[in-house]
C-alpha cells in the first residue's frame, strides 16, 4: 500500500459534486480528509490517499480530468 498527500482545489461548479467519493469507489482508494475549506466559490481539501500506486495515479488522473486542481504536499511527487 502506498500513501500520498495531495491538495485539491475545486472550482465552483464542482463544489457540490461527490468527486472524492466517486474517485475512491472507482479506483479502490481510501481518502482521509486532513483539512478542508469550502466557500460558495471555491473548495480546498488536503487529502491523504491510500491504495496501490497504480490506483493512486489513476485516481489522481480522474480528479484532474474532472477539473480538480491537484498539487503534491509534504514532498510527495504527483505526476502532471
Amino acid at each position: 500500500m502506498a500513501t500520498k498527500r495531495i491538495k485539491l482545489t475545486f472550482p465552483q461548479e464542482l463544489i457540490k459534486e461527490p468527486v472524492i467519493f466517486t474517485m475512491a469507489k472507482k479506483f479502490d482508494v481510501m481518502p482521509n480528509i486532513r483539512r478542508a475549506k469550502v466557500t460558495e466559490s471555491v473548495g480546498e481539501v488536503v487529502l491523504e490517499l491510500e491504495g496501490s500506486e497504480k490506483n493512486l495515479e489513476a485516481g489522481i488522473t480522474y480528479l484532474r480530468e474532472h477539473g480538480v486542481k491537484v498539487e503534491a504536499t509534504e514532498g510527495d511527487i504527483v505526476g502532471s
